[in-house]
């Protein structure tokens, strides 16, 4: 009999809950926010049947958490010692384990990792140039995140452009709330643009992505910001929200439409980083076969992907206008003779996580 998996998401500005049987969704349920589980709801989503088991995405799994884990006090206690990494997601993630594991109890729960699927990129990609002692007494490196995402999307994208996923240079842009890029050679993540942190590199939703640290050390020196004003600014004030008033990206390119020059300086800003990002993980790859959309902008939004196709023509990009505007779920919408393809794919990070959940129990039982 297939197992049944919960999978709980518990994103920067959602919590998705989805039962799997196999790779098909049998129940499923959003909520605003780990606040609003409980435990009667719980049940009744899973149904008479039950599950077998729950996997919860983790943002953060630092260097010691590689794979999907089964949860236990020592797990939890090395997690929360890592939520300082991750202050706007992990502090969820934690909520979440605690809040699933009391309302079904003995059923076992499973953490996978954002993380993860960033822990073998290279040293090029991953080292800071800060001194060795600091390196190495707190662990400070490039981890990336959104990898629940890319491991499900990396290879979707290779198949729906017609490539073997082994061998495959794509690039992934997760855009949504947060948002970041993956390059991804024959299945394995080579660079990103988040690093430490989920705040550094693109322009997000309140998050300001890349920054000159320098403006940072100014503001504190010279502005007499604190550490807690910094640290709420640059990740619930900034990003588009900063830029446009909004943040919503509906709402941006729809005041653009209207000649709202704030509007329209925020898409270009946004646009310009994310095009740049794209063109360094390309060259981190030695070129590029597949371009994939995913996450909710990326999945959504037929202006931000016909913009940001025309500004990377140059590398060998072409969509079709009207593939693009009546894309609906996975499909290539290159023109025919585009050089590089061009993909959406929607986001199944719950099929990575319950893959990860039989893993774990599977390694688990082998143990015993």
């Amino acid at each position: 009999m297939t197992a049944r998996v919960l999978v709980v998401n518990p994103g920067s500005s959602s919590l998705k809950l989805r039962v799997l049987a196999g790779e098909d969704v049998v129940a499923s349920d959003d909520l605003g926010s780990v606040a609003d589980l409980d435990p009667v709801g719980l049940r009744t989503l899973c149904g008479p049947q039950g599950v077998d088991a729950i996997g919860v995405r983790v943002v953060h799994g630092g260097e010691q958490f590689t794979q999907p884990v089964v949860v236990d006090r020592a797990v939890l206690a090395e997690l929360r010692q890592l939520g300082t990494l991750a202050p706007l997601h992990q502090p969820l993630c934690l909520a979440a384990i605690t809040a699933v594991a009391e309302s079904m109890p003995g059923v076992p729960v499973v953490a996978c990792f954002d993380t993860a699927f960033h822990a073998g990129m290279p040293a090029a990609a991953t080292v800071y140039p800060i001194p060795a002692e600091w390196r190495e007494k707190w662990a400070l490196r490039r981890y990336g995140f959104h990898g629940l995402s890319f491991a499900y999307a990396a290879p979707q994208a290779a198949r729906l452009a017609g490539r073997d996923p082994e061998c495959c240079r794509s690039v992934v842009c997760h855009l949504g709330a947060g948002a970041s890029l993956c390059a991804v050679r024959d299945g394995r993540s080579v660079d990103t643009t988040m690093g430490f942190t989920p705040l550094d590199g693109l322009v997000m939703a309140t998050r300001c992505g890349a920054l000159d640290p320098g403006l940072l050390l100014w503001l504190q020196e010279c502005g007499g910001m604190s550490e807690a004003e910094l640290a709420g600014a640059l990740e619930h004030r900034s990003g588009l929200l900063a830029l446009a008033g909004s943040a919503d990206l509906r709402d941006v390119f729809a005041a653009a439409a209207r000649g709202e020059e704030r509007s329209r300086v925020a898409l270009d800003v946004y646009i310009h980083r994310l095009v740049a990002g794209v063109a360094a993980m390309a060259a981190a790859l030695g070129g590029m076969d597949v371009l994939a959309f995913t996450g909710g902008v990326g999945e959504n939004s037929v202006p931000l992907r016909r913009e940001v196709a025309e500004r990377l023509q140059f590398l060998g990009v072409w969509i079709d206008q009207e593939r693009n505007e009546t894309v609906r779920g996975d499909a290539d919408i290159s023109t025919d003779g585009s050089g590089v393809r061009t993909v959406v794919v929607r986001a199944r990070e719950d099929l990575t996580i319950a893959a990860g959940v039989r893993a774990a129990l599977m390694r688990v039982s082998r143990r015993t």
